[in-house]
Order: C-alpha cells, then sequence, then structure tokens
C-alpha cells in the first residue's frame, strides 16, 4: 500500500538523493586553480559525471520502488540496489574529495554531504518495513 511507513522512508531517500545535486558537499573561502573540484570553491555533485550519474540511478530507483508497492519482493530488491548505489555515490565523492583536498586549502564541509547518509538511513529503514509487511503477508497466508 501507498499509506505505508515504508513509502515515507523511501520518499525521504528519493529527496535526499535529488537534493544532494543542488548542495554542495564541500567549500573553500576562494577557488583554487589547481584543483579539479574546487575551482568554482564548492564541491558539488555536477563536478563528476559518474557521481551524477550515481545519485541519479540511486533517486530513481527509490521513485521506482515507491511505485511498486505490489510486488514486494522487487521493491526490497530495488531498495537495495539504491543503497548501493548511493554507497558507491558516496565512496566515490569521499574519494574524489580526499585525492583533491591537498590542492584547496581551507575546505569545509557542507549540508550536502550529510543528505547521502540520510539517504543510506531511510534505504535502510525502508527495507527493514517492507520485509516486516513481507513476514506479515506470508504469514497471514498461511493462516488460510
Amino acid at each position: 500500500m501507498l499509506q505505508r511507513i515504508q513509502t515515507i522512508f523511501l520518499a525521504l531517500a528519493a529527496v535526499a538523493s535529488f537534493g544532494s545535486m543542488g548542495l554542495p558537499f564541500a567549500t573553500t573561502p576562494e577557488p583554487a586553480e589547481a584543483s579539479m573540484l574546487f575551482a568554482d570553491a564548492a564541491f558539488t555533485v555536477q563536478d563528476h559525471i559518474a557521481l551524477l550519474a550515481l545519485f541519479a540511478v540511486a533517486g530513481a530507483l527509490a521513485v521506482a520502488s515507491i511505485l511498486l508497492f505490489k510486488n514486494r519482493s522487487l521493491q526490497m530488491r530495488l531498495s537495495l540496489l539504491s543503497f548501493f548505489a548511493l554507497l558507491a555515490a558516496l565512496a566515490f565523492g569521499i574519494t574524489l574529495f580526499v585525492m583533491d583536498r591537498p590542492t584547496a586549502a581551507g575546505t569545509s564541509i557542507a549540508l550536502g554531504a550529510f543528505l547521502p547518509l540520510a539517504a543510506l538511513l531511510s534505504l535502510l529503514l525502508a527495507y527493514r518495513f517492507i520485509k516486516k509487511d513481507e513476514k506479515l503477508v506470508r504469514s497471514m497466508d498461511r493462516l488460510r
């Protein structure tokens, strides 16, 4: 059903995933000419095409998972796939940041860095509640 708690968690994950596309992960006080990421004084998802694609895929999978509420097993698989896409995006973003940090002095972490963590937590909670619903339906089927 669309009014279940996992729908809220999946929607939060999609919003956090798509929201991280608009907010910077880290900023510097002034642009760093030698830096690939901080040439505009902000490290965003748009700085690398693979990072943008991973966040877009994770958000799209979360939205697709919301719409597949009648097929809970597919919904669980899509939410896990979205989780792994977000995990890969987060790991890739951290790798890019660590590799480029020495060229940009005075970097500070921004709000966009915490949105993928919120999305990961939301996807884990959604998976837990989808699994709980599937268990409930299977137990009711046994009683019939």
